[in-house]
């Protein structure tokens, strides 16, 4: 099983976003149903892993907060621009429920994120994506929603890009 830990967005959210999309020549633009923001990539584990995680999962205290839209973004690979995202704030209390998660994580001997943690929800990715400085074409609205909880996600691949499962949520 391949999991990551995540937020589950509203409609309204996803809605905002698939409108912001288009105008980049080779992007592969998610679909709504792709569209989460990810508070930790796990990885490939086995079943009893994945329910070890459950369980430490489910001691994680949320302090709820309300989270918007934020600045676009993109992040390069050698050279070549590969994602467009869009942030979201307020990145310390995403940073918050992030190490939180973390922490519940390392209980059952995950080691720990290495990279730095950016809050962000990916739009599209691509090889060499033409024209993806000039995106969005018009600004992303600054919309909220509040953030109670969390979701075990497992990722799929599949012809079309990854599907994602809730596994299990925890508000």
């Amino acid at each position: 099983m391949r999991l990551f830990v995540g937020l589950d967005l509203q409609e309204s959210i996803k809605t905002a976003l698939l409108a912001s999309m288009g105008g980049v020549a080779d992007a592969r633009w998610q679909t709504a149903a792709q569209l989460h923001l990810t508070l930790r990539f796990i990885g490939d584990v086995d079943r009893h892993t994945a329910a070890d995680i459950a369980a430490a999962l489910g001691r994680v205290n949320v302090r709820p907060f309300v989270a918007e839209l934020g600045d676009p973004g993109l992040f390069e690979h050698r050279g070549r621009i590969d994602t467009l995202w869009v942030g979201v704030r307020p990145a310390e209390a995403m940073e918050r429920l992030a190490k939180s998660i973390n922490a519940a994580l390392a209980s059952v001997g995950l080691p720990p994120e290495s990279r730095a943690f950016l809050p962000h929800i990916t739009v599209a990715r691509g090889r060499s994506m033409i024209g993806a400085t000039l995106w969005p074409q018009s600004p992303i609205p600054r919309l909220t929603w509040p953030v109670d909880g969390f979701a075990l996600f497992e990722s799929r691949m599949g012809k079309d890009g990854s599907d994602y499962a809730i596994l299990a949520r925890w508000n």
